[in-house]
């Protein structure tokens, strides 16, 4: 049920500006609700911003900057509507990232930069493209590609299908939160003087 596994690997990392205060950062820490990386995430949005540093993992940033120099943002910006609260599933997050356009493009002339980068990324993760080693682009799957849906239906692709195939991985998958605690993030903690907070990625069939 999993596209991509969750791990320290698959970590965004974000620097708070402005600073927050020791004591407000006991207090976001010590956050232990059902849902307490989105408060704790809600939190630091009434003090501070949180803006995309880094990723974790360089292999797994190398294989997003394969699909696109600015890929990295993207998700990354992704990461932050989805523990915001604006959805869950990919469809509606690329609706925002269209409208908030957070690498500027010309959406003038309607084309669909958010959602063929996307669609790109589903594709080479369901093919080949895991976050802890280097990818080269050539997908492990030479033949096609199956489905078997919850009600026990099953759906195959041929990798000439590729259209289909793309259309199926973008309008079925959604993001979700892994275990903070075995993953490493959701926590702010400070680094070089500066004070950072990470977000995972985890991508799920629907």
């Amino acid at each position: 049920s999993t596209l991509v596994n969750a791990g320290e690997t698959t970590n965004f990392i974000y620097k708070l500006d402005p600073q927050l205060p020791t004591a407000l950062i006991e207090v976001i820490n010590s956050i232990n609700n059902n849902n307490k990386i989105r408060s704790r995430f809600a939190e630091i949005e009434k003090n501070s911003k949180l803006i995309y540093a880094d990723m974790q993992n360089i292999d797994f940033k190398s294989n997003l900057i394969l699909i696109d120099s600015m890929f990295p943002v993207v998700i990354s910006e992704m990461l932050k509507l989805f523990y915001k609260g604006c959805g869950n599933k990919i469809t509606d997050l690329v609706e925002i990232l269209n409208k908030l356009n957070p690498c500027g493009y010309d959406m003038s002339n309607g084309r669909p930069y958010y959602e063929y980068k996307i669609k790109n990324f589903l594709t080479d993760c369901a093919l080949g493209m895991t976050p802890g080693h280097l990818w080269n682009g050539i997908y492990d799957a030479s033949g096609g590609y199956i489905v078997v849906k919850e009600d026990g239906d099953i759906v195959c692709y041929h990798i000439y299908n590729r259209n289909e195939f793309q259309n199926y991985l973008y309008k079925n998958t959604k993001l979700d939160t892994a275990s903070s605690s075995r993953h490493g993030f959701g926590s702010i903690y400070e680094y070089n003087d500066a004070q950072y907070f990470k977000l995972n990625l985890q991508i799920r069939f629907i």
